[in-house]
């Protein structure tokens, strides 16, 4: 075990929460104070399903687009502080991504100062068919059928992989680190057992890290947004400060943000974002241990301060999460809103005249989906009987069929409910709905040592 300085400490900040998120945030991780690893999460389940599609169209395409030139943008507050970055943003082309980063090293006259760490291997689409052959059915958690059933329409297949990859492309020099579906809390987690030199056995400090990890995934949502409690307290959310981990080799951690910016850390806070995608609080599973999120202890340490501690943790399993996207077939979504008097009776008026009309023209549909917003779509049964003062009512009506034939001609039946239906159509703009594809997801699991022998990294410099 590497030796670690007495009362060292490893702060990673996090900058962005998913795709998609606030693009000032990690300049301001990099700028606004001390850090030593800056952690970009991209990844959700829907976000690789988008971007397998985008790389069927563009085989250049395929990762987080937003990713390289924000590395443009802060490379040289990057190289200059020593700050490392761990990210997930290669997507399903993480090579793609590496590269494009390279190209802005270059154009910023610092080659020879970024190494790249490119870690790939969690694809494993063109594995699939051996895969099935060798009896791995790779059936869907949630419903069980096998893999076979949907093989010709699977488009991508990538199980997540951890920290391990991270942490050896660290070791290497790597001062950005790309990756493909490595886990989120695994972004953090890598780092921390780089720097503190932590067994990958020694269970309760991988559990620290991934709760580490978790508790900044999602950015802001740990230091302010997106809170429940007492939201209207929270003060300065034009310029949130993201969270950030001050970590210690014996698992205890603060988390916190930059002075000066807004936002809030707090128990509550911290609170929330914990039990966001638990699950089982006894067993919350990642490809590097299993964290007993009952074990956690929070403390206030100061303003914007918590303190965590206690965590325990449990051996890996041994199996790997694999993350399919397949082809299901295609949606639309059109939406008229009705104004007072009636706004809910007119609504529901619309939806009964629009289905009249499709069931008439012999439609097949797997699913036709309605909903009332503002007259309960949101809580539903939850929110009593609609009002029938509402002085607005959106029809919002989805439809989804395996051809797209069917879903083209209901694109058509929206706009003359305008003329030909109830009275007192608003906020109908932007001509018809326009037709999807669907990108289905189907989880499944499978034996880690199909997959952690195929694990590479690769070091690159401009």
């Amino acid at each position: 075990m590497t030796r670690v300085a007495k009362g060292k400490v490893v702060r990673v900040a996090a900058g962005q929460g998913f795709w998609g998120d606030w693009l000032e945030a990690p300049v301001h991780q990099v700028q606004d104070g001390p850090i030593d690893y800056l952690m970009l999460d991209y990844l959700a389940e829907v976000t690789m399903s988008i971007m397998q599609k985008q790389k069927s169209r563009d085989p250049a395409m395929g990762y987080a687009r937003d990713f390289p030139p924000l590395m443009e943008r802060i490379l040289p507050d990057v190289v200059a502080r020593g700050i490392r970055v761990t990210s997930n943003a290669g997507g399903v082309n993480p090579r793609g991504c590496a590269e494009a980063v390279l190209a802005a090293t270059r154009r910023l006259g610092l080659r020879g100062k970024v190494t790249v760490g490119l870690v790939t291997g969690d694809d494993i689409l063109d594995r699939l068919d051996d895969l099935i052959a060798r009896g791995h059915e790779l059936r869907d958690m949630d419903t069980g059928r096998p893999l076979a059933d949907i093989r010709d329409k699977v488009l991508s297949a990538n199980a997540y992989i951890g920290m391990s990859p991270i942490v050896d492309a660290l070791a290497g020099g790597a001062n950005v680190v790309v990756t493909g579906r490595v886990t989120d809390t695994g972004l953090t987690l890598g780092p921390l057992v780089h720097e503190f030199g932590w067994s990958p056995d020694d269970w309760d400090r991988i559990a620290a890290g991934t709760v580490a990890g978790h508790i900044i995934e999602c950015g802001a949502q740990a230091s302010g947004g997106n809170l429940l409690r007492d939201w209207r307290s929270v003060r300065g959310l034009a310029n949130p400060g993201f969270p950030i981990v001050e970590a210690r080799a014996d698992g205890t951690f603060v988390v916190t943000k930059h002075k000066g910016s807004g936002g809030v850390v707090s128990i509550p806070s911290v609170s929330e974002q914990l039990v966001y995608e638990m699950g089982d609080p006894h067993a919350y599973i990642t490809p590097d241990g299993v964290a007993d999120f009952t074990s956690i202890q929070l403390e206030r340490a100061g303003r914007d301060r918590v303190r965590v501690s206690g965590i325990q943790g449990g051996a890996r399993t041994p199996m790997l999460k694999v993350s399919i996207a397949w082809f299901y077939g295609y949606k639309a979504v059109g939406t008229l809103v009705y104004a007072w008097p009636d706004a809910y009776d007119k609504a529901r008026a619309a939806d009964r005249i629009l289905r009249e009309r499709l069931a008439a023209l012999g439609l097949g549909f797997d699913q036709i989906l309605t909903e009332y917003v503002g007259a309960g779509a949101t809580h539903g049964r939850l929110a009593g009987p609609p009002d029938p003062e509402a002085p607005e009512v959106q029809l919002r009506v989805g439809v989804r069929a395996r051809e797209r034939a069917p879903v083209e001609r209901f694109t058509r039946e929206i706009a003359p409910l305008v003329l030909t239906g109830p009275p007192s159509v608003t906020g109908f703009a932007g001509g018809r709905p326009a037709v999807e594809e669907i990108v289905a997801y189907w989880p499944a699991l499978i034996d880690r040592r199909e997959i952690e022998p195929h694990v590479r990294v690769e070091l690159l410099t401009a």
